[in-house]
């Protein structure tokens, strides 16, 4: 990448600068001399060079001549069939860049300069200024001093001392400072065209023109000071001479034979995004200390473990939330991060834990080469919390300028003097938090699911312009509905007790009931039998448990009402979760002109652009389905949700009677007693009698 974008500087800078003249040109004598009676105008048009070569319109062999080209780029480039839709700013036609804007400074005088040496006459053109400081700064960005003068034309010019550069010396040295250094370069250069007041062109428009008119003779210093959010590299800073003397090109063939006042100039840009990706877990089940949870989320293995953009959850859990966004690319000052904020919401049956969010800084897209970590409280960013119109809860993460100074400047990344890129350009944050699953109504129950999105905005150095992209999860939690009943309609309710043990993570339940609403919500749960909630049916027999994920329950009748008998089995539940045809629709609803799969960015061969090709995001939304002893059940509906109970009916039969068991059954035994014992004394009696005959 770096290779492209120095080819591409060098191109404009050759293009450019070459064209300031060394001699004079055999040509007609009106055209041949300058006329020092006229000024010079201006033209540029800005364009998507990332888009328009992706497309196949466009290569970078085209030479630019200075000389306006309606058919070969403003037609090709600018064409009024192709709408590009931007932010509030309106559109941009064909593939240019609106919103970028050039400052320009006249940094020397242009001079036909004549000498004679030996009998021989020499002339050429030089480019003269006073020895002051501002002006030793602009020389010493381009790598050159006063001693890099043209020393025999040396002059005092309306009683100023005035030194004279051949333009080789120019072009050369700009060439070579910025394949040294091309960012320190740039941000010398800008920083000396702002010190010294350079002129601001207007933003370039929706076909990305702009243009300054009427301007002096003389040699001018161009910097794009600001761009909008997809530019990625600015245009180098380069020179420009008013006039300039033609060159050949793609159209104009009369190189070095005339002056050129009205130039015309095709810088291009490089255009590119940061990607962003929400996904979810429930977070591990153990407790510890919060700087040890921090970082169990920070490790490698937690990223890499289970996060999905979907998943399910009982009430009361944990949940774990990633966010991964690559920065894009950052350059020079001009293309400076000036906003980037993360705006993220909840729906309101989740609710932030607040005061641990992480933000760690990768090297890589995977989040395995750590730069450096942000934890709360941090000057870096600020976190703040509102609750939307609908309920849902939002967390907004927003940079501060310390924050973005180091994204911006941060020199732990790009170290080499010949880096291109600045800060942590092309580097990935993974942001991280904590939410839990409520225990209550305000959780949506079944397919329909909870939805949990985040929305990236970020803006450069023109603030009027700014996009965004949206990323979103889902975390769904179901429920179970039984419905009790005696054989005889005449069981007590109250007197039935239930207890549901998850096989699957191996806990009993603990819930809550809500009187009100005649609902169990579940609260968390407990590795022992003892502490779990013994469910009871409310008054007409139902008996509702809000909050299970999709795993494998046992529900076991402990206790039932007198005279009925108990279940001889417990029951088993299972509830299943699985992906439905039906694609999450977020990625189509980005209003702002890029979409999370911008078709400008999918097909772009790798390593050519940072960030490209983007990764393309989808995932299938989730249902359930489930079983009650084997037996496959259809979950019922619960608000929009299609899927959202497991429905059964559990009935209890009469217990067998004893015989005549109760007071009017009694009578029988003493009765029975007695008969026994008269009996056994009569038979005494009577072997006692024998016996005496006997003897």
């Amino acid at each position: 990448m770096n290779k492209l974008k120095k080819a591409l500087a060098l191109i404009l800078a050759l293009t450019v600068i070459c064209a300031l003249p060394i001699t004079a040109s055999a040509a007609p004598v009106d055209e041949a001399t300058i006329d020092t009676s006229r000024t010079g105008n201006l033209d540029l048009y800005k364009y998507d060079l990332t888009s328009a070569e992706k497309d196949g319109i466009w290569d970078s062999s085209y030479v630019s001549t200075g000389v306006k080209d309606e058919n070969g780029v403003e037609a090709v480039l600018g064409n009024p069939e192709r709408v590009s839709p931007l932010n509030a700013n309106g559109n941009a036609y064909g593939y240019a860049v609106k919103g970028v804007e050039f400052t320009y400074l006249k940094v020397a005088d242009i001079r036909t300069y004549t000498e004679s040496e030996e009998g021989v006459e020499h002339v050429e053109v030089l480019y003269g200024m006073q020895p002051t400081e501002n002006n030793n700064a602009f020389l010493a960005a381009l790598g050159l001093t006063t001693s890099d003068r043209y020393a025999p034309a040396d002059d005092t010019v309306d009683g100023l001392t005035m030194y004279y550069y051949r333009s080789g010396k120019l072009i050369d040295g700009l060439h070579d400072a910025l394949a040294a250094n091309s960012t320190v370069t740039k941000n010398a250069l800008e920083k000396f065209i702002h010190d010294n007041h350079g002129i601001a062109m207007t933003e370039t428009d929706a076909y990305g023109h702009t243009s300054a008119g009427d301007l002096p003779l003389g040699l001018y210093l161009l910097v794009e000071t600001r761009v909008p959010e997809m530019v990625v590299d600015t245009t180098d800073p380069f020179l420009v001479s008013l006039p300039m003397t033609s060159v050949n090109g793609n159209n104009a063939d009369d190189g070095g034979e005339r002056w050129i006042y009205d130039v015309t100039l095709y810088p291009k840009n490089l255009t590119g995004i940061p990607s962003l990706e929400k996904t979810l877990r429930e977070a591990p089940d153990f407790q510890a200390p919060p700087e040890e949870m921090v970082k169990l989320r920070s490790s490698t293995s937690a990223k890499a473990h289970e996060y999905s953009h979907t998943d399910t959850a009982s009430a009361g859990d944990l949940i774990d939330y990633q966010i991964i966004s690559t920065l894009p690319s950052i350059t020079s000052a001009s293309s400076y991060l000036t906003d980037y904020t993360f705006v993220d919401t909840l729906s309101k049956g989740i609710s932030y834990l607040k005061g641990d969010v992480v933000l760690e800084f990768y090297k890589d897209e995977a989040c395995t080469d750590w730069i450096t970590t942000w934890a709360e409280p941090s000057d870096r960013f600020l976190v703040s919390y509102n609750t939307a119109s609908n309920g849902d809860s939002v967390m907004t993460i927003e940079m501060t300028a310390s924050g973005l100074n180091e994204i911006n400047t941060s020199k732990a990344v790009y170290t080499g003097a010949e880096m291109v890129n600045s800060g942590y350009s092309d580097c990935t944050v993974r942001i991280s938090y904590q939410a839990r699953v409520n225990s209550d109504g305000s959780v949506v129950y079944g397919d329909q699911g909870n939805d949990n999105d985040v929305v990236l905005q970020w803006k450069r150095s023109n603030t009027s312009y700014y996009d965004t992209l949206v990323d979103d999860c889902h975390l769904y939690v179901f429920g179970i509905d039984v419905t009790k009943q005696f054989a005889d309609g005449k069981g007590d309710f109250s007197k039935v007790e239930f207890v549901v043990h998850n096989d699957t993570d191996d806990y009993y339940l603990v819930a809550s009931l809500n009187k009100d609403e005649g609902v169990y919500y579940v609260t968390g749960h407990t590795a022992e039998e003892k502490d779990a909630t013994h469910f009871i049916p409310v008054e007409s027999g139902k008996l509702v448990i809000k909050g299970v994920e999709d795993d494998s329950y046992t529900m076991t009748e402990v206790k039932t009402s007198n005279g009925y008998t108990l279940l001889k089995n417990s029951i088993k539940i299972v509830i299943t979760k699985g992906e439905i045809e039906n694609l999450c629709d977020i990625y189509g609803t980005d209003a702002l002109g890029l979409l999370q799969n911008d078709p400008r960015y999918a097909n772009v061969d790798p390593g050519r652009y940072h960030n490209m090709p983007q990764k393309h995001l989808e995932h299938h939304l989730l249902s359930a389905s489930a079983t009650v002893d084997e037996n496959k059940v259809t979950m019922t509906k619960d608000g929009e949700s299609d899927h959202a109970f497991v429905p059964f009916t559990i009935v209890n039969t009469r217990g067998f009677d004893l015989p005549q068991t109760g007071a009017a059954g009694t009578w029988m035994f003493p009765v029975f007693g007695l008969t026994g014992l008269a009996l056994a004394i009569l038979g005494i009696v009577l072997l006692t009698k024998k016996k005496a005959v006997k003897d």
